[in-house]
């Protein structure tokens, strides 16, 4: 990231030591760390190592996003990998939307990951497709934001108001990746899907759950929050089974 670029309030990365089991928590499409803080700090209370990195071009502008590649988004992620693998010894994955695409990303080329956590994670949205071919020959360079679907009322999201339409092309680039390969997901899996989201379908985790290879796999529906429910009524929920999950899986 540029030094020029200023980070958005509350949007900086977080970084809880804490033993040898470590959480990496990935936020959104245009998202902030923000949106992952409460997750991240329920999991650093249980002991757990965790760090929400800030992807690149995320946190700071749209026009510093559109200067960014799905491949950097990626590198994003390999670089906080290593930073969690200098003091532990095993590793999990939790993200929301493209967190969660990317999370999936990780998991189809690492053997390694010992479990996932997946929220509302996209890898098929049509409605974005149609968008961005109406839009792809213009001279339009952002449309309006998608952040903020929360139904518990009063409660925003840290996210951008535009976004970038050559950043739509590179998560749909990401999302097909990503969906080609599920079947190469075999590391154990807790899926979060919100059964009313107005960005990702929710068919998107159904397909998820039925495509990848995973013995140890879950659905869990979460009733009463819309896309971004890591700041909705289900945060609690989420954050409970994700320690379930960890713990019930690290040797540590």
């Amino acid at each position: 990231m540029a030094e020029s670029i200023e980070l958005m309030e509350n949007a900086e990365e977080f970084y809880f030591p804490g033993n040898k089991t470590g959480v990496l928590v990935i936020h959104g499409f245009t998202g902030t760390t923000q949106s992952m803080r409460f997750l991240g700090e329920t999991l650093a209370e249980e002991g757990f190592t965790v760090y929400g990195p800030s992807l690149k071009g995320h946190g700071t502008d749209p026009e510093d996003m559109e200067t960014t590649s799905y491949r950097d988004w990626i590198r994003s992620v390999g670089d906080a990998l290593e930073i969690l693998n200098k003091t532990c010894d095993e590793i999990f994955i939790t993200g929301l939307s493209m967190g969660g695409t990317l999370t999936l990303y990780v998991a189809e080329n690492s053997s390694s990951i010992k479990g996932i956590m997946p929220i509302n994670a996209a890898v098929h949205m049509p409605d974005l497709i149609k968008t961005y071919d109406s839009l792809r020959d213009t001279k339009t360079r952002f449309v309006d934001g998608i952040g903020s679907d929360i139904k518990q009322k009063g409660v925003e999201e840290l996210a951008y108001a535009k976004t970038p339409v050559k950043s739509m092309k590179e998560l749909i680039a990401l999302s097909m990746i990503v969906r080609g390969n599920l079947s190469k997901v075999e590391t154990p899996a807790m899926i979060f899907s919100s059964t009313v989201d107005h960005v990702v379908p929710p068919e998107n985790s159904q397909e998820i759950y039925d495509s990848i290879s995973s013995n140890d796999r879950e659905l869990v529906k979460l009733e009463n929050s819309y896309h971004v429910a890591t700041l909705d009524n289900d945060k609690e929920l989420i954050a409970e089974k994700c320690v379930e999950f960890v713990k019930g899986i690290s040797k540590n």
